[in-house]
């Protein structure tokens, strides 16, 4: 089986995936892939979409579940919970918006989230349309630099198996930088 068939195969389920746990760089690869024509725009948006938002809701309801649980209340009672907290309880929507365009905050917030007062059914509808309107934004972001991308990389070398080799290392090192990072936290 060839690259272009396995990533056509699995592409939009890596998508997916990826928007979920790592996020931005998943997307975008995914933006360039659907440039390539290896994988449907739509799909490339729906998957990210999906992905996003049913982390998100996930780590939302573990927030809301173990917000009792002593580590939780040791977290909450740091200053800086507390100032990010009354962020939240005054422009909640605005943060459950904005929170996953700040890098950094795109794992903690939900589980923050989910330790306050919002409202789970008010989290769930403004989860969703933030949701998307990150999917469509960061997969158009790769899909207009698969362009531009395209374009340079078909002056050095011409062909296909470019493009998808380098969004293989794209993953590939995002799937590395994710997986140092979950190390790290795990290891405090």
């Amino acid at each position: 089986m060839s690259i272009e068939a396995l990533v056509a195969r699995y592409g939009i389920a890596a998508v997916a995936i990826g928007a979920g746990l790592e996020g931005e760089t998943a997307v975008v690869v995914g933006g360039v892939l659907a440039h390539e024509g290896l994988v449907p725009l739509a799909g490339v948006m729906a998957a990210a979409a999906l992905g996003s938002f049913a982390a998100d809701q996930l780590f939302f309801a573990a927030g809301r579940r173990f917000r009792e649980h002593r580590r939780v209340q040791r977290v909450m009672r740091r200053r800086a919970f507390a100032a990010a907290l009354g962020f939240l309880e005054r422009h909640p929507v605005g943060f459950i918006f904005a929170f996953r365009f700040i890098y950094g905050f795109r794992t903690v917030s939900p589980v923050a989230i989910g330790t306050s007062a919002v409202p789970a059914r008010r989290f769930l509808a403004v989860n969703a349309v933030a949701a998307v309107v990150w999917a469509v934004t960061f997969t158009l972001v790769g899909f207009v630099f698969g362009r531009a991308f395209q374009a340079a990389l078909g002056r050095i070398a011409p062909g296909r198996h470019h493009v998808v080799i380098g969004a293989g290392v794209a993953l590939a090192v995002a799937a590395i930088v994710v997986g140092w990072r979950w190390w790290r936290r795990r290891r405090r």
